[in-house]
């Protein structure tokens, strides 16, 4: 099931950390709300680009030849471009109808799994090593399962009906243009 901007989330049955920052941020801006005042909440999914961030630490392994799958893989990894995600920063600036939260996301839904073989293809290295939950939740404590482990099926809802162009929609046209 995908969460989009208008998904009712339950905190209660599951509670986040991440997800009540983000709930408690969200909340600090409807303080500004009036008639004359847009509020835009921006909501990023993993952001790959060639500058460092989570894909280098995502892509150490795998220029060894140690790659893998993360836990099961069969987590969601919700990720943007990062040209696309200032190019939707501008096309939202310039679509005064685009308020509230929006979800700057491929909408390409992918696993880890198929997140760790798609980057081994492209960095031309095996994606043969798979670290265990447990390790994971040994080495992270409680923040291995949200950020690695859990993953949110994440669409851009908002954007696609307005109309906005994805140029790296795919998972492995992305990858191409940061690596090769």
């Amino acid at each position: 099931h995908a969460y989009t901007e208008d998904t009712s989330i339950d905190f209660s049955a599951t509670p986040n950390f991440l997800a009540e920052v983000a709930r408690a941020w969200e909340k600090a801006t409807w303080v500004s709300l009036s008639s004359n005042t847009r509020i835009v909440n921006l909501r990023f999914g993993v952001v790959l680009g060639k500058n460092g961030g989570a894909l280098a630490k995502m892509a150490l392994p795998f220029h060894f030849g140690l790659g893998g799958t993360i836990g099961s893989g069969n987590q969601i990894l919700s990720w943007v471009h990062i040209n696309d995600l200032i190019a939707a920063i501008e096309f939202i600036f310039t679509h005064s109808n685009i308020v509230g939260p929006v979800n700057i996301v491929s909408p390409e839904t992918i696993s880890q799994k198929t997140f760790a073989k798609t980057l081994a293809k492209v960095l031309q290295r095996p994606a043969l090593i798979k670290t265990p939950a447990f390790m994971l939740k040994l080495i992270f404590g409680e923040m291995a399962e949200e950020l690695l482990l859990k993953g949110q099926h994440v669409y851009p809802k908002k954007l696609v009906d307005a109309g906005f162009q994805f140029n790296y929609a795919k998972l492995e046209d992305a990858l191409k243009e940061i690596f090769c």
